[in-house]
């Protein structure tokens, strides 16, 4: 045991850090997840030799740069698909995909949605500003109805995709949300993504502070942020508020907030199951955002287990070797109907 635990973590934090100066707008959300990221990897105990950072385009995407360890920037939405091949040639390292909500739902919506259906041992964070800001602030697919942009200068008519709904009807086993500005909640959701085995997917408000500034205040204002937010914790009833004094009931098919003034008025809260097979109470959840009068759950939605893909890969690949014998390469390119070119 150190004699100083606090140098330590410093020390290893460090470790992690690269030489690359980093180039985000000054006080860009970005910052505190690279903060908390480079905080968290050492605690999750793979060498840095083992841990693999994949972006695709954006401004979260400067993140393997910024990460003392190996990676790859990779083209616009693709990055699912290099993960996927750098996963099934090497199980045995920590993937992490780092995207944004253009980049992962626009041009790699697709890429996405297959990952997830998969269930392939990576983590994505995405970091949804509802904007996209490395080229100057045209709405994304996840901007608000009505909002006015470069490319949408009388509002935008789109209705907006809901990153955690996508992803919980695509079949990912870990589903989750936090906030940029507080890092402890995102550090304690990276940690629990990364023990996941399977495929994680963690959403982060994350403030754009040139072309999107306050997209979250409702939930980041001290002020105001209490009321808005619905801390998930397993086992727990959906209780909110800055007393505790609101809950979540089910009415019919559709959630409802309650006021809590006595006992009797706490029958009937859910409690929160994020190990609960059936999608339908986590589906609830995704779209309380879609509500003004319910606060917004952040937190483990979902933590299921079931085989990943890289598993059943690995041993379709050792059932069929074991059945047939090693391939030869040379042996396959003449096998069956073949012709020569004079």
């Amino acid at each position: 045991m150190a004699d100083n635990p606090a140098v330590d973590q410093k020390s290893a934090k460090a470790n992690f850090a690269s030489d690359q100066d980093v180039r985000w707008c000054p006080g860009c959300g970005d910052y505190a997840i690279l903060a908390q990221m480079k905080k968290v990897l050492p605690e999750i105990g793979v060498p840095r030799e083992k841990v693999v950072f994949i972006s695709g385009i954006g401004c979260a995407s400067r993140f393997p740069y910024y990460i003392n360890s190996y990676g790859f920037h990779t083209i616009h939405g693709r990055a699912p698909a290099v993960a996927t091949g750098v996963k099934l040639a090497n199980p045995e390292l920590s993937v992490w995909i780092i995207t944004g909500d253009g980049d992962s739902l626009s041009i790699g919506g697709n890429h996405l949605l297959h990952l997830c259906r998969r269930n392939l041992n990576v983590n994505i964070i995405l970091f949804n500003n509802q904007i996209y800001g490395l080229t100057k602030g045209q709405y994304s697919p996840t901007s608000p109805v009505g909002k006015r942009t470069k490319t949408t200068p009388y509002g935008s008519l789109d209705t907006p995709f809901n990153p955690m709904s996508l992803v919980l009807g695509a079949g990912a086993s870990f589903v989750a949300r936090t906030i940029d500005r507080d890092t402890k909640h995102m550090a304690a959701t990276f940690k629990r993504a990364a023990a996941h085995k399977g495929c994680s997917f963690v959403e982060v408000y994350q403030n754009c502070i040139i072309f999107n500034d306050g997209a979250f205040q409702s939930v980041t204002d001290p002020k105001i942020k209490q009321e808005n937010l619905l801390y998930l914790e397993d086992g727990r009833e959906l209780v909110y508020g800055a007393d505790n004094d609101k809950g979540i009931r089910l009415e019919g098919l559709k959630l409802e907030a309650a006021a809590l003034n006595g006992p009797e008025s706490r029958n009937g809260l859910l409690k929160h199951q994020e190990t609960m097979p059936d999608e339908a109470y986590t589906y609830l959840l995704s779209k309380m955002t879609e509500r003004p009068d319910l606060p917004t759950p952040i937190g483990v939605f979902r933590a299921l287990e079931r085989p990943t893909y890289d598993e059943v890969f690995m041993q379709q690949i050792d059932d069929v070797t074991q059945k047939k014998g090693k391939g030869n390469l040379k042996e396959l390119f003449i096998t069956g109907n073949t012709w020569k070119v004079d």
